[in-house]
């Protein structure tokens, strides 16, 4: 009895002394055939286990290097790590099996920095460092994992690249000033001869519609102009038909008179005479004979003037028959 009550304290004791909760921000590690490996578990044995941070470690770091003629340059990055679960034994072998492991290796990696940095300045011209390109040539030699250090790059920036002399970066700030106000100033060159070239065709192709709007006008006026001319023309044609068919009338209207004397009696004129010879006051019908009273060359007057004298040449015949027939 007692025995097993001494296991059961030793079994407790071992328990409380020996066993530990996993943190949430924590990895544990453990090794396995020669491999350190992590464990998945709630719990974990204290001193069979060793518990490292999961956070990331961030660090300013401050690198001077030589430019292409010996010109001192200050280049700031800023850097995230954090260990990598599929390079832990690199991890330990850089940093160690204890709980600052991944800060050690923080710091191989800013040497690993430095020597690249060094590495690219000294390939350029003061004025040719970029931080973009930094960037990308330090992204291109490192990648998102350094695998010889176990560690799993989770930023990485070129903050700033600054050279040293206050001459230099002075004479750079109005370099950059001066390359700044010029482009200003193609710009603004260069959009007012847009400008001044989009109002040239804006104007060119106002002036094609008006043209062709002109000559759209043109030829609408020519064919309008066209058809009042055809109009004038068969009017005119028309009038020429209907005095020609005038024309003939009274021509044959002379000539019935001119066969038929005594139809002058029926004709408008020789009417409005008669009527006009009765409207007048005390008015007496004078009709003379004598042809030297009348105009020869009336037409009108001589065509009356025989009618008168045929009729009175008649009356004359049939008077004198008459006597003979009584005597």
């Amino acid at each position: 009895m007692l025995v097993s009550v001494g296991i059961l304290v030793i079994l407790v004791v071992f328990v409380l002394l020996e066993l530990r909760i996993r943190r949430p921000d924590n990895l544990i590690l453990y090794e396995s055939a020669g491999k350190v490996r992590l464990r998945r578990g709630r719990f974990y044995p204290r001193h069979f286990s060793l518990a490292i941070p999961g956070t990331i470690h961030s660090k300013i770091v401050d690198i001077e290097a030589e430019a292409s003629g010996k010109l001192p340059v200050n280049v700031r990055l800023a850097v995230s790590v954090a260990a990598s679960n599929d390079h832990l034994s690199a991890l330990i072998r850089v940093g160690g099996w204890n709980y600052e492991c991944v800060s050690k290796a923080l710091q191989e990696v800013i040497v690993l920095l430095q020597s690249l940095v060094k590495e690219y300045v000294e390939k350029n011209e003061i004025d040719e460092l970029k931080s973009e390109s930094l960037s990308a040539y330090l992204d291109k030699k490192l990648g998102k994992t350094v695998d010889s250090l176990g560690i799993d790059i989770v930023t990485l920036t070129v903050q700033a690249i600054d050279p040293v002399s206050d001459e230099i970066a002075e004479a750079m700030r109005q370099r950059e000033a001066s390359r700044i106000l010029e482009q200003t100033e193609v710009t603004k060159q260069e959009a007012r001869v847009a400008a001044m070239k989009a109002k040239i065709d804006a104007d060119e192709k106002v002036s094609k519609s008006e043209h062709a709007l002109e000559l759209k006008k043109y030829e609408m006026q020519k064919v309008t102009e066209q058809n009042e001319a055809e109009i004038a023309e068969k009017r005119i044609t028309e009038e020429l038909k209907r005095r020609n068919k005038q024309l003939e009338f009274d021509r044959k209207e002379l000539d019935l008179l001119k066969n038929n004397p005594e139809l002058l009696v029926l004709t408008p004129q020789v009417a409005r005479l008669a009527e006009a010879s009765q409207n007048l006051k005390n008015a007496r019908t004078v009709v003379s004979l004598s042809p030297g009273d009348f105009t020869q060359g009336s037409q009108f007057m001589s065509a009356i003037h025989a009618f008168l004298q045929n009729i009175l040449d008649a009356q004359s015949s049939k008077k004198e028959n008459k006597n003979t027939s009584n005597a």
